[in-house]
């Protein structure tokens, strides 16, 4: 069975433009909910004879002013609970209210002053910005071989914007629910998206590789109907690596607890985001392209 994917390029292009635009907007509106990693703070290195449930600690440091903290277990019996700055007098209150539910040896406190906040976040765009120049040379040489009727450096453009469209879907919903639910954007965010760019790029590769191999065996063809038709070979395999991969992340939001609920969600989002791109966006694109590059001549 020939789907015919690209007879409704129009509505794929218009309905990625509203996705873009409402993350665009929540990233620029609403902005980003930034964890201590990012905009400074303290952050207290404990261990537990018995470690508690994360309600119960938060039910312990509630009556302090801790601005918005994150409660990070570690190991069997760790926990990092990264706060806005404090003082050593809050510091060791801390630490006597948590020694009333376990016995408590402290490994480590520090504070995470603005200036290495703010070179955090410098080094999280340059790396994102390096992630995507790496994957454009890794795409241009891949398919260096390809010349007609698309480049190797078509593609490899064609990729990042992709991906680009990806990564900002991502933080536009964290944008929201950091909005509406308190998530905090904090290096396992960060982490998450370099991960999706690493996912998602196969997800292209597979369907670039495919029309390759058709444009070799059929030359003859409509490049419209090579496109299409390489959608539609490796669709099963996109579509079924994704859903086991998503089943897993369901699996870790729901029974992982705090540390990894947001971190997982952000690899879904970002999965789903990826693989819609690369069936909706990445192939009609090359299509487009292919079109104004007629219409020019």
């Amino acid at each position: 069975m020939n789907i015919p994917f690209l007879k409704f390029t129009k509505i794929y292009y218009i309905f990625s433009s509203i996705l873009l635009a409402i993350a665009l907007f929540s990233i620029f509106y609403f902005g980003l909910n930034l964890g201590v990693d990012f905009l400074g703070g303290s952050v207290l290195e404990i261990e537990f004879e018995n470690r508690p449930e994360n309600s119960v600690l938060q039910e312990k440091i509630s009556s302090f002013d801790l601005g918005e903290y994150t409660i990070q277990p570690v190991g069997e019996k760790g926990v990092v609970l990264k706060m806005k700055e404090i003082n050593l007098e809050v510091h060791q209150n801390i630490i006597s209210k948590l020694n009333e539910v376990s016995p408590v040896k402290e490994l480590g406190f520090e504070d995470v002053g603005p200036v290495i906040s703010r070179e955090l976040k410098g080094k999280t765009i340059v790396l994102v910005a390096v992630s995507l120049i790496g994957l454009l040379l890794y795409i241009m040489i891949s398919f260096r071989k390809v010349s007609r009727p698309v480049s190797g450096f078509v593609l490899g453009v064609v990729s990042i914007i992709t991906l680009t469209f990806d990564v900002l879907i991502t933080i536009g919903f964290f944008a929201i629910i950091g909005k509406f639910y308190n998530a905090q954007f904090g290096i396992p965010i960060v982490t998450a998206l370099l991960t999706i760019i690493g996912y998602t790029i196969n997800d292209k590769v597979i369907i670039f590789d495919r029309l390759r191999e058709n444009i070799i065996r059929r030359s003859s063809d409509d490049f419209k109907e090579l496109v299409n038709r390489s959608i539609n070979e490796t669709l099963l395999r996109s579509l079924s690596t994704g859903f086991c991969t998503l089943l897993v992340l369901i699996s870790l939001v729901i029974f992982g607890g705090e540390t990894l609920k947001y971190f997982s969600l952000a690899l879904i989002v970002g999965i789903v985001a990826g693989t819609y791109s690369s069936l909706f966006i990445a192939s009609p694109l090359l299509v487009s392209w292919q079109k104004l590059r007629l219409k020019k001549r």
